[in-house]
């Protein structure tokens, strides 16, 4: 019972059992649901970046057709700020008249139909006393953050190691503003019972949301029911709880009425974060044989002026490579924007960016194959603990990714292959996502008639959540995966964290590991004073489970079905609890391994009109025990898609003169789409990892970091043109 024991139900391509229910409509989006009398809810944004609102008159709006309530600063109560998080709630809106960025909520209206509530908002006369902005990166009036989280790290001495290295590679890399966009508009109903508040809600973490509106509104948290079963996409967009939510709360109470509140696409790029932008600067030394001496990666980042987000972009380069003297350092710059926040791969997108560039940049001064700098550098032991991994199969993938796609074909001379017209590159790069792992609790139960129930109030965003606990539940319960229904996204269930940083499936699987194992303890202990059972006197870890039975270890004849020990005792159902809380890495002796991987890629670029084109991908994933390859496979092509659109389309604009978001539409916020993507090859490799029971690592991220260097790397080995900024633009390739 410590370890998954049979093959036949983890690691198999078993289809999503929530799929059904998607592809016929009948799951239940937070915008599907409403109440009876319910009413709806339309925002108000600032159209200015800084300043404060001079002048307000809704008496229009207020007089506007099926109107019930028009919120404003001016009359807004006061609401308490959220509860202490390393993702903090956003102030809470509607507090005073200063602008922080354009796009910021100053007025709300309730209506009894959506379109009255639009057409009353646009009545609403708002007057500003703008403030100069601050809205550049590089604006020397910027206030800058060092070290915003401690994170900061040093080994050796780069500088002096720098000073005596053989070859040096100094250069700086950039990464655009990208919005997360997925295609489920976020959506809140809330709706108020006295002091119990129900709410609906597009979140990646449901108790952080009751735990916040709570706080905010001053009620018990035992009275806030957050419901999401489903989640249209969030790519850490949902990962706070964000203005709009406290808003609809707020409006409900306000109106008296259960209130609906959907954001437009245009809300989406100001109101629920974005992926801010970079400036790295690395420089990598090394010997004439391909030893790295010296790595020093500074990198300064964008966040918005009451914004604390977390994203320590060089902080993956303390243990990237074997190198014995590194220093990282993260800045931040406050900025006239919306909230930055996560997005896919968060730090570490940006971060693989510029250091693997520079590891491309620095194999061509050596004169050395790419892959093989990166093999010469390996890391056997982590760099920074001196601990061993609790896994790693880095060296595998690169090995079998290279084979997978005929990497030694590949001629080292820049430009020099063609297809017609085309220029065809080669590029490959490193990838790591960094380990993360969060308390979480599950319950399992057991019925009479042999089926079991299992759940945890954490979400499932797309990415097989449902599927995979259904899976490890029945692997661990011994029973058939259609006996076993898997629930969550209903904080009334036992709390779990938030659906992120690739930590869930360890979390989530370890509770439910040990509430699967605790609740077989439980049926043994019914059976201690039973001296005619079979398994009198057996622990849990003297059983095996199988085929809805409890049996002696190697004994399958000696046991008993958990339907005849529930009769025999006299019980309806038999239920148990678990939880789940990593040990330190010091207390383990080892160093707790994220996923690793290997990207190889092909492009093909025409330097006559600018066009560059992905022409295929070849995914090399160490990400620990595969419970679903099927679903796995589906999250690395899907982070793949992305990382294209990281490398060669996403770019949020935000206007200079205005603060706006420019390109705040699906026409004119640029994504990869079915013609830009190429032919993906997915392979895992590794082995399960050593720091949790279940063997699992998260494979949600990796699939993202990577692509960006990859492509701007192969787009080198095609032209001869060095990209040190993404997304790559037509401008860059041109005559290259």
């Amino acid at each position: 019972m410590t370890i998954i024991e049979r093959a036949g139900l983890v690691g198999a391509g078993v289809d999503r059992v929530d799929g059904p229910l998607k592809v016929t409509g009948a799951a239940h989006y937070p915008n599907d649901f409403s109440f009876p009398d319910m009413a709806y809810a339309a925002l108000v944004r600032a159209t200015i970046p800084a300043g404060r609102v001079s002048h307000l008159d809704t008496s229009a709006a207020e007089r506007a057709p099926g109107v019930l309530a028009v919120l404003t600063h001016l009359n807004a109560p006061k609401l308490e700020s959220g509860p202490p998080s390393f993702l903090r709630t956003p102030p809470p809106p509607l507090q005073d008249d200063r602008i922080r960025y354009y796009g910021q909520y100053v007025a709300v209206v309730v209506a009894g139909t959506a379109e009255q509530a639009s057409a009353a908002a646009r009545r609403i006369e708002i007057g500003y006393e703008r403030a100069e902005p601050v809205l550049e990166i590089d604006d020397p009036r910027a206030e800058r953050i060092t070290n915003p989280w401690g994170m900061d790290a040093n080994r050796g001495d780069a500088q002096a190691a720098l000073g005596a290295a053989d070859v040096v590679i100094d250069a700086t890399y950039t990464t655009a503003e990208n919005t997360n966009n997925p295609l489920g508009l976020f959506a809140t109903v809330a709706a108020w019972d006295g002091d119990a508040l129900t709410v609906h809600d597009s979140t990646q973490w449901p108790t952080q949301v009751r735990a916040t509106l709570a706080k905010v509104f001053g009620v018990p948290e035992a009275g806030v029911r957050v419901l999401v079963p489903y989640v249209g996409g969030g790519f850490g967009a949902g990962l706070r709880v964000w203005p709009h939510v406290i808003l609809a709360a707020l409006a409900a109470r306000e109106a008296g009425r259960p209130v609906k509140l959907v954001l437009t696409r245009p809300e989406m790029f100001t109101g629920i974060g974005h992926r801010p932008a970079t400036v790295q600067r690395v420089r990598i030394g090394a010997t004439r044989d391909g030893r790295l001496t010296a790595i020093d990666q500074e990198s300064l980042s964008t966040v918005s002026i009451e914004g604390d987000n977390i994203e320590p972009c060089a902080a993956g380069a303390t243990s990237a490579y074997a190198c014995p003297n590194v220093s990282t350092r993260d800045r931040q710059v406050r900025l006239n924007i919306p909230w930055t926040s996560s997005m896919r791969a968060p730090g570490e997108a940006q971060g693989n960016f510029a250091l693997e560039s520079a590891v491309d940049e620095l194999s061509y001064s050596l004169g050395l194959d790419p892959l093989e700098l990166r093999l010469r550098n390996y890391a056997e032991v982590h760099p920074q603990y001196g601990l061993p991994w609790s896994s790693k199969a880095l060296r595998e993938c690169y090995e079998v990714g290279a084979e997978r796609f005929g990497w030694s074909r590949r001629p080292a001379r820049p430009g020099s292959m063609r297809d017609g017209d085309w220029l065809v590159g080669y590029g490959m790069a490193g990838i790591s996502y960094f380990w993360y792992q969060a308390p979480c609790q599950a319950r399992a139960t057991v019925r009479g008639d042999g089926t079991a129930y299992v759940r945890s109030a954490v979400t499932d965003i797309g990415t097989g959540t449902y599927t995979v606990m259904t899976q490890l539940s029945a692997e661990f319960l011994g029973l058939d995966p259609g006996l076993v229904t898997f629930d969550l996204g209903d904080t009334s269930m036992p709390p779990g964290p938030q659906a992120g940083g690739s930590g869930l499936t360890a979390a989530l699987g370890t509770a439910v590991h040990a509430a699967c194992r605790n609740l077989v303890r439980a049926f043994l202990d019914t059976l201690a004073g039973d001296p005619a059972s079979p398994l009198a006197g057996c622990g849990v870890d003297d059983v095996t489970v199988a085929g809805g039975r409890i049996h002696r270890n190697g004994e399958p004849e000696r046991g008993e079905s958990y339907t005849r020990i529930l009769a025999a005792q006299g019980l309806a159902e038999l239920s148990a609890d678990g939880d789940s809380a990593p040990p330190r890495p010091q207390d383990a002796g080892m160093a707790p391994a994220g996923p690793f991987g290997a990207r190889f890629v092909e492009v093909r670029v025409d330097p006559d009109l600018g066009l560059l084109r992905v022409a295929r991908v070849v995914s090399a994933i160490d990400g620990g025990r595969i419970l679903n390859e099927k679903l796995a496979r589906s999250q690395i092509i899907g982070g793949t898609v992305g990382g294209i659109g990281m490398a060669m389309f996403e770019d949020t604009v935000t206007d200079p003169g205005t603060g706006r978001v420019a390109n705040a539409t699906f026409g004119d916020y640029l994504v990869a789409v079915n013609a830009d993507v190429p032919d993906m090859e997915v392979t895992f490799v590794g082995e399960p990892d050593r720091y949790n029971p279940v063997g699992v690592k998260g494979v949600g991220e990796i699939g993202l970091v990577g692509m960006a260097a990859a492509i701007a790397n192969a787009v080198y080995h095609a032209t001869g043109r060095r990209i040190r900024s993404v997304p790559i633009t037509i401008d860059q390739l041109l005559a290259a």
